[in-house]
């Protein structure tokens, strides 16, 4: 089996205090709730089995609960920190065992699962810190995991394909965290972020939406469709054919 990198983006003070995001990146949780919307949408009446990579502090778990209270979910993040707090944030879920909460990278918790196995694969803001190649890879697993007529639910950043206008967009995100972090006084989670956002602009970690689009075609998805488009804010959906389509 071909070694993969698995990188740990959020140890440390970044992740402990996650939360925080929504106040820098407000988009976190309309995404988050598009998620969960485009979930209670997929096949009423069947009780879905979702599988969700990343799911950090419970962000996109909890929409994703709220959206179908008929599903069952099972979420992975490789963060003992993150996971920390969404056993906290989502207890009732975890105690009525509608909820699974499995501490591993995404990559090694979909190679666990057999061919055909679950009917929805989620994630909020997750698959940009990926690094491009195993980011692939995570995306070649969903497609074999997914049942036929299932769908990857993907809410996230995609960097815009005008370069020019992308940049703007990014200074513009940057201007924004340092008069927030400033008004609270937290130039320590400033820099932390500022690093972050420079490993999510690197050329082996960007994610373009064109490119992104025309990959997840590639390996058989159909359709592969844009739901939301706000800046780099985007919910993507992906459908895994059904047999004889």
């Amino acid at each position: 089996m071909q070694k993969t990198q698995v990188e740990r983006l959020f140890s440390g003070l970044i992740g402990m205090e996650y939360d925080l995001l929504k106040l820098i990146c407000p988009a976190v949780v309309e995404i988050s709730q598009k998620v969960g919307e485009t979930l209670a949408l997929w096949n009423p009446g069947k009780p879905p089995d979702v599988f969700e990579i990343g799911c950090g502090t419970g962000i996109t778990s909890l929409s994703l609960l709220h959206a179908r209270k008929d599903a069952s979910i099972t979420a992975v993040d490789n963060e003992p920190t993150m996971l920390g707090q969404a056993r906290q944030h989502l207890a009732l879920w975890l105690e009525q065992g509608r909820l699974r909460l499995v501490e591993t990278d995404a990559l090694s918790g979909l190679r666990a699962l057999p061919d055909t196995s679950v009917d929805v694969v989620a994630s909020g803001y997750v698959t940009h810190n990926f690094l491009q190649a195993y980011r692939e890879q995570v995306f070649k697993e969903i497609y074999r995991v997914l049942k036929p007529g299932g769908i990857f639910i993907n809410g996230d950043r995609y960097a815009l394909d005008d370069t020019i206008a992308h940049t703007r967009l990014i200074q513009d995100e940057v201007r924004y965290w340092f008069k927030t972090f400033a008004e609270i006084g937290r130039h320590d989670l400033l820099e932390q972020w500022i690093v972050h956002l420079f490993s999510d602009e690197s050329a082996d970690h960007i994610m373009r939406l064109q490119p992104s689009l025309a990959y997840l075609k590639q390996i058989g998805f159909d359709p592969v469709e844009v739901r939301f488009q706000e800046g780099i804010n985007t919910l993507l959906v992906a459908e895994k054919p059904r047999l004889g389509e």
